[in-house]
């Protein structure tokens, strides 16, 4: 794969995921599914998405998970809180909590997959 389509898979990948976790969220607690409902709670954390992009310059290293899934998934989980909070919706702590163990998983968890997958797949030296 070369350098732009990594970044481009990277960057739809994290989206996707994100957009997989407010679906998951809305369903847990029998919200409706609609295309209002789902952005309203979508956008704070897909715009946040974009900024940890930006903080992490994830396009020079975008299948790394340090620093740029660290970076990318930590601005993801405290902007979209800030930006939630600022919208007027809820961030009690288990939401927190549970969003920040979920988009660690994702945002984290397809790159550790994509890193030793990688690894497995290089040649071994002889030591």
């Amino acid at each position: 794969m070369n350098r732009q389509s990594a970044v481009w898979a990277a960057a739809v990948a994290d989206v996707l995921l994100v957009a997989l976790f407010v679906v998951i969220g809305r369903r847990s607690h029998a919200e409706g599914l609609d295309l209002a409902g789902l952005w309203q709670t979508a956008w704070p954390f897909l715009a946040a998405l974009l900024l940890g992009w930006l903080v992490s310059l994830a396009w020079r290293r975008p299948l790394a998970v340090w620093p740029t899934g660290v970076v990318v998934w930590a601005v993801t989980l405290v902007g979209g809180m800030l930006l939630r909070t600022a919208s007027g919706q809820g961030t009690q702590l288990p939401f927190i909590l549970v969003a920040a163990g979920t988009l660690a998983l994702f945002l984290l968890g397809w790159r550790a997959i994509v890193a030793l997958v990688a690894r497995l797949r290089s040649p071994r030296t002889a030591s």
